[in-house]
C-alpha cells in the first residue's frame, strides 16, 4: 500500500492519503478481495446459510412470539429466588476466578521473572481452560458434585480463571518498568516489587476487567441452569419444555433487566474508579 505523501498545490502543502501507484499494488488488492470473497463463500457453505429457509421459518417465529405475549407476570414471585441464586453464582464465580487468576498471571507475565519455560506452560494451561465452554465445564461438575448452583460456580470460576489470567498478565507486561528496576536496585524482594511496583500500576485495569467479567458471568449463569446448575436458566428451560411460552417470556425479561442493571452499575463503578485514578 502506498505511503501518504505531501503535494504542493497553489503554494500550500496538502497531505493526501497514499494510493497504490503500480500495477502490482492493484493486483495485490484484487487478490486480497478475491481471497476474502472465497473465504466468505466457503464459510457460508459450511455454515449452511440459507436466507430462503429463514424466510420460510418466519411464520414459526411469529407463532412463538404470539404465544409468548403477554408475559405471565404472576410467576414473578416464584422467580425471585432463582434470580438471587443467579446473582450469587455470578458473584462467587467471579471471586474464585480472580483468586485463581492472580497467581497465574504473575507467573505468565514475562517482565517479572526469567523462568520462560514456566511462563509458556502457564499460558498454555490458561489457553486450554479458556477454550472449554462453561456449559461443558458445568456438565463435568454436575456429574462430580450433583445438581444445584455449586457446579455453576465452579464452571464460571475455572473458565474465568483462564480469561482473567490472560488479561491480568497482559496488563502487567504493559506497565512502566522504571519502578520495578528502582525497587530491584534498592534490594526489594519479589513480593515487595509486586506489591509496590506492579499492583499500583495495574489495579485500575484489573478492576475494570473484573467488572466486565462479572457481567459475562451473570449472563452465563442464566444459561448454566439449562444443564442443572441452578438459577434462572433452570426456570427458563422448564417453561420451554412445558410449552409455557408466556412464562418463558417473563424469564427472558427478568434476565434482560438483570443484565442491564449489572451493566449500568459496572459502568458507574468503572467511571468512578477512572476518575479516582486521574486525581
Amino acid at each position: 500500500m502506498g505511503s501518504p505523501n505531501l503535494h504542493k498545490a497553489h503554494d500550500r502543502w496538502v497531505w493526501t492519503a497514499g494510493r497504490p501507484e503500480t500495477t502490482g499494488s492493484w493486483l495485490s488488492y484484487a487478490a486480497l478481495a478475491l481471497g476474502i470473497a472465497w473465504l466468505l463463500h466457503w464459510s457460508a457453505g459450511g455454515a449452511q446459510m440459507s436466507w430462503s429457509e429463514l424466510a420460510g421459518g418466519m411464520p414459526q417465529i411469529g407463532d412463538f412470539l404470539s404465544r409468548s405475549v403477554p408475559p405471565d407476570w404472576s410467576i414473578l414471585p416464584r422467580l425471585w429466588a432463582p434470580a438471587m441464586e443467579t446473582i450469587q453464582i455470578a458473584i462467587w464465580g467471579t471471586l474464585l476466578s480472580v483468586l485463581l487468576a492472580l497467581p497465574l498471571s504473575l507467573i505468565a507475565a514475562s517482565n517479572l521473572h526469567s523462568w520462560h519455560w514456566l511462563r509458556r506452560v502457564t499460558r498454555q494451561f490458561m489457553n486450554v481452560v479458556r477454550s472449554i465452554n462453561e456449559l461443558i465445564l458445568a456438565l463435568v461438575f454436575v456429574s462430580a458434585v450433583g445438581l444445584g448452583p455449586f457446579p455453576g460456580v465452579l464452571a464460571l470460576a475455572l473458565h474465568g480463571m483462564g480469561m482473567l489470567g490472560k488479561f491480568f498478565a497482559e496488563a502487567i507486561e504493559e506497565i512502566d518498568d522504571g519502578p520495578l528496576q528502582a525497587l530491584r536496585s534498592a534490594g526489594a524482594s519479589q513480593l515487595q516489587i509486586i506489591a509496590f511496583g506492579v499492583v499500583p500500576q495495574v489495579i485500575t485495569a484489573w478492576i475494570a476487567v473484573v467488572l466486565y467479567r462479572f457481567e459475562v458471568n451473570l449472563r452465563s449463569a442464566t444459561v448454566l441452569g439449562m444443564v442443572g446448575a441452578g438459577g434462572l436458566g433452570f426456570e427458563l428451560v422448564s417453561s420451554l419444555k412445558l410449552f409455557r411460552y408466556q412464562e418463558t417470556a417473563t424469564c427472558i425479561i427478568v434476565i434482560t433487566v438483570m443484565v442491564i442493571a449489572a451493566d449500568m452499575v459496572s459502568n458507574w463503578l468503572r467511571n468512578r474508579i477512572q476518575q479516582g485514578a486521574r486525581h
